[in-house]
């Protein structure tokens, strides 16, 4: 998100209408660069123009931005000109309206669009200053009971709703199916009476639950600018306006016109309340992702202060202060371990189910779980700074996200609801001028009114995008632009950096060579005592094969060739062949061997011992685990698979042999894998670049989708679409998963919606009654209009089920070490 823009909640939209309308406000509104709104969300996101400027566009729309306050406790203030300076500091925030601070209580409150700006950040800037400030209430969680109260109050509309219409249905439609009982009721308290009851009891409903169709649908109306709740306004209005004509002035009515539709009025509101209370239901689990994200910040932390450890609110925690966990505890914040070591759980935030082994000066991630064992680590993230925020916020962003595939379905929202009162009015006309009268007219106008509400088509997008991103999230991948979930689908070739990408970016022992006489474990437990003191890759790569290492007691480099050694009161020369053949130790036994290490492109470490050859070592930067797998699954795809490396050809295409890789471009330097992307793409179509490192952020900017690795550099995520924050390679696999399946789900929601519409107005107009004497009632249309809705919503959720690419088994370079060795 550029630096200019903000995001914050919008009130009022009912449907993709609502969302299109208030986007052109927002788009119109002076100083604005780009502004786009979500239906899913109800949020919009705005580059430009100011606060108060967004604010009157939306409030003329009809779509008041919500706002929001926070409650500041400042520290430090000694003067009225502390107040002011905190005051513009705060003002000065994008989103926010107004500020006031009084120096008397040390208090700050902001006036500022909801979601725009959070208390921590708010606090933060105050801190920036120079003043001490910590947020008085929890905003998200007052955002959480706002929308459980806005769910809570539909449920209760939708009981009394339906309370008052049962009777009103049973007294109309049960004479309807059971002539005997209609014939019971016009005996006891008769025809005219029931009417009068159905009007009283209809026009209760529409005056309580259902007013909040005729507060907001008829302004906007009125405005010209129609809405969803415009249609259902104008379709209950009419049906109960024509039934009261009939009940209390029928000569106003043409011969055989006299009838009430009382219950359709009744019924539409209540089916239309149960459609809306189902989405907000079913949109509350699209979210749930971010929920579980938020819910993994701890409310406290214990805190090292002054020598005592205590009990200390999470917003209060400083980067560099000391804190203490305890076995079983949720990690506060992101930090670096000082004493102790445990296992910990990052599953929440990576897909990784493997405990993670920390020690001393092992990385912690805020919201991950200690295991068994206490430590002690300094904070080196707090508040909006740490991973856990940063992974929200990606997901949130691209949650908000507007694909390329949803300007289409803008297009059709932007005209749909003139047109569909323009249909109405027509099927009105047509049915007065060529149909049996004008009850049927009406019923036949209010049903196009009704079915034809674009709830679907509006959340056909947002909501695929909202579920499938956080299942990516679940997984360990984070979309940090929601619009690389349609690019990634299309593309065609992927392309993999090699070093610290497919490989793990450091040297392995990967094969064992003993020359006759010597034993392999004895041959390596020796040269890696003799390297133990070298801070060379290779030196540590031997430490860590090595099941004990002794201390040396003499150590001799040779500059460029190897070292000499003396181990337990042995000589070693550890180096190249050449440096032994120059110290007269043959090794023409090892000369397959060796030739086949060159071959592969390792590196031989070649030990004598005492003046006699003892055998050959080869190491080379070992493959991840998963690679050769997610290479074959990704050709199993049809997907075209290159790697890039700055390796000279021979090595890289034993890299490549072992992957099945066929695509390999060898020997290019950092400046030059932007050119490869682009002739990857000019042979192959759409380029997705994986890779970690610095010199690799031109190349990740410059494909149809960047890639990084989460476990790589800073620059390079800021550079990448996708980041895999697990840092596993397989997760390439997972992303390209959720992009085919939640598009595939998109496509399927706008079929239902667009076909639902297609296929259901013309029903509703009447087109059928000639042929088979059916006319849509306006009740069945609700019903219909609200399961539509209900159906995206549930095909939408689906997406929760994607599966997770497994953990491969042994790599070819384990397997070969393990042969070796024994």
């Amino acid at each position: 998100m550029a630096d200019n823009a903000i995001r914050f909640e919008v009130t009022g939209l009912n449907c993709g209408g609502c969302a299109g309308r208030a986007e052109r406000a927002l788009q119109a509104a002076e100083g604005v660069q780009s502004a786009t709104v979500n239906f899913a969300t109800r949020t919009a996101q705005v580059e430009g123009g100011t606060p108060d400027s967004l604010r009157a566009a939306l409030k003329d729309a009809g779509y008041p931005a919500a706002e929001g306050r926070v409650s500041l406790s400042i520290g430090g203030m000694t003067c009225a000109s502390c107040a002011g300076r905190v005051e513009r500091a705060l003002t000065s925030v994008p989103g926010v309206l107004t500020a006031h601070v009084n120096l008397a209580t040390e208090r700050g409150e902001v006036t500022l669009l909801r979601g725009s700006a959070t208390p921590q950040a708010l606090a933060q800037v105050v801190r920036g200053i120079g003043y001490d400030a910590q947020p008085v209430s929890d905003d998200s969680a007052e955002a959480e009971a706002r929308k459980s109260a806005e769910t809570e109050k539909l449920r209760r509309d939708l009981i009394l709703a339906a309370a008052l219409t049962l009777p009103v249905f049973v007294l109309e439609m049960g004479g309807h199916l059971v002539p005997a009982f209609h014939h019971w009721v016009a005996m006891t308290i008769g025809q005219g009476t029931s009417w009068l009851l159905q009007f009283v009891l209809v026009t209760a409903v529409l005056a309580i639950p259902g007013r909040r169709f005729f507060r907001i649908g008829l302004p906007l109306l009125a405005k010209g600018a129609p809405d969803m709740n415009s249609l259902v306004a104008l379709g209950t209005l009419a049906a109960w306006a024509y039934s009261a004509v009939a009940l209390f002035a029928p000569a106003l009515l043409p011969d055989g016109a006299t009838a009430v539709y009382f219950e359709s009025a009744a019924v539409i509101v209540t089916l239309i309340l149960l459609g809306r209370f189902l989405e907000a239901r079913a949109k509350s689990r699209t979210g749930a992702a971010i929920r579980r994200l938020a819910g993994l910040r701890p409310a406290t932390a214990r805190v090292e202060r002054d020598g005592v450890v205590t009990e200390a609110a999470i917003d209060t925690v400083q980067v560099g202060e000391v804190l203490h966990l305890r076995p079983g505890e949720r990690i506060p914040v992101d930090g670096m371990v000082l004493e102790g070591r445990s296992y910990v759980d990052e599953s929440m935030l990576t897909g990784e189910p493997i405990p993670v082994d920390k020690a001393q000066g092992a990385v912690l991630v805020g919201g991950s779980v200690n295991g068994q064992g206490a430590m002690r680590f300094r904070a080196t993230a707090v508040g909006a700074d740490t991973m856990l925020a940063r992974i929200i916020e990606m997901v949130e962003q691209a949650q908000g996200a507007k694909l390329p595939i949803q300007s289409l379905v803008d297009r059709v929202v932007r005209w749909f609801v003139p047109a569909v009162i323009g249909a109405a009015a027509l099927t009105i006309a047509a049915w007065l001028l060529f149909g049996p009268g004008l009850s049927f007219a009406l019923v036949a106008g209010v049903s196009v009114l009704i079915i034809a509400c674009p709830c679907a088509m509006g959340l056909a997008t947002p909501t695929s995008i909202m579920v499938g991103t956080g299942r990516a999230a679940e997984m360990g991948v984070l979309f940090r632009k929601g619009d690389a979930l349609q690019r990634l689908e299309g593309v065609r070739v992927v392309a993999f950096d090699k070093t610290g990408t497919l490989t793990e970016g450091r040297p392995e022992l990967v094969a064992q060579f003993p020359a006759a006489g010597f034993d392999a474990t004895e041959v390596l437990r020796l040269a890696a005592s003799a390297e133990s003191g070298s801070e060379h890759p290779i030196a540590r790569a031997l430490e860590r094969a090595a099941e004990s290492v002794t201390r040396p007691d003499a150590v001799e480099a040779v500059p460029g060739k190897g070292l000499r050694a003396t181990v337990e009161g042995r000589t070693l020369l550890i180096g190249s062949a050449r440096l032994l053949e120059e110290e007269g130790i043959a090794t023409d036994q090892l000369r397959g061997a060796l030739d086949g290490i060159a071959t592969r492109g390792q590196t031989a470490v070649v030990v004598a011992v005492d003046g006699k050859l003892a055998g050959a070592l080869a190491v080379a930067d070992t493959l991840r685990p998963g690679a050769a797998g997610l290479v074959k699954g990704l050709k199993a795809r049809g997907l075209t698979v290159a790697m890039i490396t700055g390796d000279t050809q021979a090595t890289a295409q034993a890299i490549a042999a072992e992957l099945g890789i066929s695509e390999v471009i060898a020997g290019v330097l950092p400046g030059g894998k932007l050119d490869t992307v682009r002739d990857l793409r000019d042979r192959f179509g759409a380029v997705a670049f994986v890779g970690d490192g610095i010199n690799d952020a031109p190349a990740l900017a410059e494909a149809e989708v960047g890639i990084a690795v989460g476990s790589g550099t800073d620059v390079a995520i800021e550079s990448a679409d996708v980041v895999l924050a697990s840092g596993r390679i397989e997760a390439v696999a997972d992303a390209l998963t959720v992009s085919h399946a939640t598009m595939r789900n998109i496509r399927q929601n706008l079929f239902w919606a667009f076909a639902y519409n297609t296929a259901l107005i013309p029903v509703a107009a009447g087109v059928l009654y000639p042929v088979a004497g059916v006319l849509l009632s306006p009740m069945l249309a609700a019903g219909a209009m609200a399961l539509s809705s209900v159906f995206v919503l549930s095909n939408a959720l689906r997406l929760r089920r994607i599966g997770q690419t497994q953990a491969p088994g042994p790599q070819p370079q384990d397997a070969r070490l393990k042969e070796a060795q024994a």
